[in-house]
């Protein structure tokens, strides 16, 4: 069999056919409207065109400024997003530094009008939980950005210098409704409560119809459904969080944002031990002949038990429970015999209804909340969101925050193309990691032709994703 020859077509080709349902996607939300009456230039490139530039590197997992510059002679790139002009890497540098500032909130605003989308009739499809409620996980997590000498670097909790923002995923499929950059010594709770102050409104917004929708995610439990009848204001919310965030005013001001949005927010927080005396509280338990212990292996048992609590933070008084567990082991996990008894208490706050959650099914929706390391791992690994491209800090934060624009747009192509049954074949599976996306919708070779003054994006005869990719594309001709 001969080698192949190699030949230089006389037409244009491009490898990220893709990008022609993000451009779709930023059209549907008329960012330029947006953008442009509020930031308007003299001369040069709109600012509209900046930030579409970038979204468009994000979405094919390049965060750095000089990733532009491959990009500024494919008319297809242009062509997808709608762009009257492609920047310089400069020029993108530049404008960014420019208006970081002042462009937060317009990054908050482009993010809620993609997440408000309808597509097909239908309200996003956040995802929620079988219980019936709709979580909004939060977290921190460690951005490696050593050797480095960018503003606001840091030893972060990881051991590593660099960086520690904070995020917020509405519902079971990962969509970010807020990835806010942080300097890496900064503690998980310090600063939460002007984050949820954004976070809680945006996202009682987004759920206010999700409950209706036929694809809202999941069955309604008993308990989430007397919730919904009592309001009347959609699908009620569980605010999840781990031990770093084991605060009385930030549990105080959920509450707070709670009665001010007249929604039900539900949480559950892991609490922090700090001083409590382990060992006297097992010892109490086990020489209470009520306590009820359940063995799991030899030598390991636990029990579990709840507390009312009162929960403080200047004039606010908050009523919660407490759901603890104790776990004794005599036996290590090697068959090791031990001297001395060995005991682990952990504990979580929660305000969900004690008559319709158990301690049993409280612990097991906080173990669901481990889901969210996923979705961390997809902006550090998937969208290479690690090493921040710049030395300042607010254009950074900028970089985060329309990391969280694009994850949102990858997530949505993801979930109305790779679902379908004539979808390429994957496994069986309720989301596509947004790599999975970038595979198989962004990555995409087309031929773009121009003929009878249209445009035309020709996909191969042997694309499989082929069907999808038009279906998705003429849904997003309507709302």
């Amino acid at each position: 069999m001969s080698d192949f020859i190699l030949k230089q077509l006389p037409y244009d080709l491009s490898n990220q056919a893709g990008l022609a349902l993000v451009g779709k996607y930023l059209k549907r939300i008329n960012i330029n409207s947006l953008v442009d009456p509020a930031f308007s230039v003299r001369s040069g490139i709109a600012n509209s065109d900046i930030l579409k530039s970038y979204l468009g590197l994000l979405c094919l997992g390049k965060n750095d400024f000089d990733a532009i510059e491959g990009q500024r002679k494919d008319a297809f790139f242009a062509r997808a997003l709608g762009l009257r002009a492609v920047p310089s890497s400069p020029t993108l540098r530049q404008r960014m530094d420019t208006h970081a500032v002042s462009w937060f909130d317009l990054a908050d605003r482009i993010n809620a009008a993609v997440l408000g989308l309808k597509i097909g009739g239908k309200h996003v499809d956040f995802g929620v939980l079988p219980c019936g409620y709709m979580p909004l996980d939060v977290d921190t997590f460690a951005m490696d950005n050593s050797g480095t000498a960018k503003e606001h670097v840091g030893r972060t909790y990881a051991g590593v210098d660099g960086y520690c923002p904070w995020v917020a995923y509405l519902g079971t499929q990962g969509f970010c409704l807020e990835l806010a950059l942080r300097p890496g010594t900064q503690h998980s709770a310090s600063e939460t409560e002007y984050n949820i102050e954004r976070v809680l409104p945006l996202a009682a917004k987004l759920t206010q119809s999700a409950g209706s929708d036929t694809g809202a995610g999941g069955s309604l439990g008993t308990g989430a459904t007397a919730a919904m009848g009592a309001s009347g204001q959609g699908t009620p919310l569980l605010f999840r969080a781990d031990s770093g965030f084991d605060s009385a005013k930030l549990m105080c001001a959920i509450g707070q944002q709670a009665k001010a949005l007249g929604r039900e927010v539900a949480f559950i927080i892991k609490w922090n031990p700090r001083t409590t005396p382990v060992e006297t509280v097992a010892k109490a338990k086990v020489s209470d002949a009520n306590t009820v212990w359940v063995t799991l292996r030899e030598g390991k048992r636990q029990c579990l038990w709840a507390d009312g609590v009162e929960l403080k933070h200047g004039h606010e008084v908050l009523a919660a429970r407490r759901v603890y567990r104790l776990t004794e082991r005599t036996v290590d996990k090697r068959g090791q015999q031990m001297l001395l008894p060995e005991y682990v208490l952990e504990g979580w706050s929660t305000t969900l209804p004690d008559a319709a959650f158990s301690p049993e099914q409280v612990i097991a929706l906080y173990a669901d909340h481990g889901t969210h390391e996923q979705f961390h791992s997809e902006f550090k690994t998937d969208m290479d969101l690690v090493r921040l491209p710049s030395g300042k800090f607010d254009t950074n934060y900028l970089v985060c925050a329309l990391a969280a624009v694009a994850m949102n747009l990858l997530r949505l192509v993801g979930q109305h193309t790779l679902h379908e049954p004539d979808a390429p074949v994957r496994h069986t599976a309720q989301r596509r990691r947004i790599r999975t996306v970038m595979q198989e919708l962004m990555f995409k070779a087309a031929r773009l032709i121009s003929h009878a003054r249209q445009w035309v994006l020709g996909l191969g005869a042997n694309d499989t994703a082929f069907l999808v990719f038009e279906r998705h594309w003429h849904q997003l001709d309507t709302a």
